[in-house]
């Protein structure tokens, strides 16, 4: 079983900086103060980021969804016409789209992007973010909704008329004229009661946020089992957010710079808000830091994992931080518990981009990880400090939209 890398697209913005969407008042309606480093994620600059992604040998990129972000399926269609191999995986919510429909959408998109198209279904934790979309549902029944969904879904891509008849769907004759080929693969996660069964019956990879290894391989024993009792397999895979460098103390010298531009009252309003969420997940991100009460020198909570990350942030909390071979003897690590794909991130995502696929690829591979190393238009092209030129400390590397 050989690693899938993945990157991600910051649709909702990017930045040198962890507080650019979080320096709020009121939940995101409006911002408090000015943020210095902000990226605005207007197309050229995603467009630079999806061809490093493609150029540095990631297999996808995961493009999220929600009030903060551009949509998902427009931009990812949009920047597919400016890459030839890299996919594409579109977080959407199933509440706010007809099942058929999406399957449509599904079939089209795949047709368009010659096969490119990964789905992440995103069934939400966040009540307010749901009535804003106009989902009214409590969180179980959201996941049973979800269940409904990519039953229809499935059954809209057999190629033939499908009737479906539960508790939030009835469908007569649901049909997707000319079934995506291939099938794009469903990523799902969700770490609650409710959301394992639907994991086990639907998913064919089951994502989990970047938890200690310990934790991580008691959902993937929790999971695994229920896909068994249903006779189906499930693979794994991790969200995380990366810092690797040269040297493990250049490191968390970067994390330690991120952290310094949080100050305790932005800590403290961002907590608050995540506090309010009913994921699952999202809690046990905030337990890891111990909803913000651990001090600065304790994020490190397990070898090279960072929760510095999540004391602003929603979703991902954790960094897996240190030198090139620290990070892949944790990718590594995790590989060995089951995890087989990784969705990757970091702050600016352009360079970190870089750093990771120079820096942790290489090492990945030469472990047997990966199945080559792809070989860099610029390899070999100098820089005034030895590195090669599309490197941050290279050559510069041209941002737009950013400050």
């Amino acid at each position: 079983m050989t690693v899938h890398l993945h990157w991600f697209l910051p649709t909702g913005g990017d930045g040198r900086t962890l507080v650019d969407r979080h320096a709020y008042t009121d939940g995101g309606i409006t911002r408090d103060r000015a943020v210095s480093g902000v990226r605005a994620p207007d197309i050229d600059y995603l467009i630079q980021i999806a061809k490093a992604a493609e150029q540095l040998g990631f297999e996808a990129v995961l493009t999220p969804t929600g009030t903060w972000c551009e949509d998902a399926w427009l931009t990812t269609v949009a920047l597919a016409q400016h890459t030839e191999r890299l996919k594409f995986l579109v977080a959407f919510r199933p509440g706010v789209i007809s099942p058929v429909l999406a399957a449509q959408m599904a079939s089209t998109y795949q047709r368009i992007t010659r096969g490119r198209l990964l789905l992440n279904v995103v069934t939400g934790g966040d009540s307010t973010e749901q009535r804003r979309f106009g989902d009214h549902l409590d969180h179980d029944r959201r996941y049973a909704r979800t269940a409904e969904f990519l039953s229809v879904v499935r059954g809209a891509w057999s190629g033939r008329p499908f009737d479906y008849e539960g508790e939030h769907f009835r469908i007569e004759g649901g049909l997707t004229a000319l079934p995506p080929d291939p099938l794009p693969e469903i990523f799902f996660g969700g770490s609650s009661a409710a959301a394992g069964p639907v994991a086990a019956e639907h998913a064919d990879v089951y994502l989990t946020w970047g938890e200690p290894p310990w934790q991580v391989k008691e959902k993937i024993d929790w999971i695994r089992g229920l896909a068994e009792e249903r006779g189906r397999t499930v693979r794994f895979g991790i969200r995380l957010h990366t810092i690797s460098r040269d040297s493990a103390r250049e490191a968390w010298a970067t994390a330690d710079r991120l952290l310094s531009d949080l100050d305790a009252g932005t800590i403290a309003a961002a907590q608050q808000v995540l506090g309010r969420s009913e994921s699952v997940g999202q809690q046990r991100m905030l337990a890891l830091h111990e909803g913000g009460s651990l001090g600065r020198d304790r994020l490190e909570i397990s070898p090279n994992l960072w929760a510095g990350v999540g004391l602003v942030r929603g979703g991902a909390g954790t960094a897996l931080v240190g030198s090139h071979a620290e990070v892949a003897d944790r990718i590594e690590e995790y590989h060995d518990l089951g995890v087989e794909h990784f969705v990757l991130s970091g702050y600016p995502h352009l360079e970190e981009a870089y750093w990771f696929g120079e820096g942790v690829r290489p090492e990945l591979a030469a472990r047997g990880l990966l199945p080559t190393v792809l070989p860099s238009p610029l390899l070999g092209v100098p820089a005034a400090n030895g590195r090669p030129a599309s490197a941050p400390g290279g050559a510069p590397l041209l941002v737009a939209g950013g400050r």
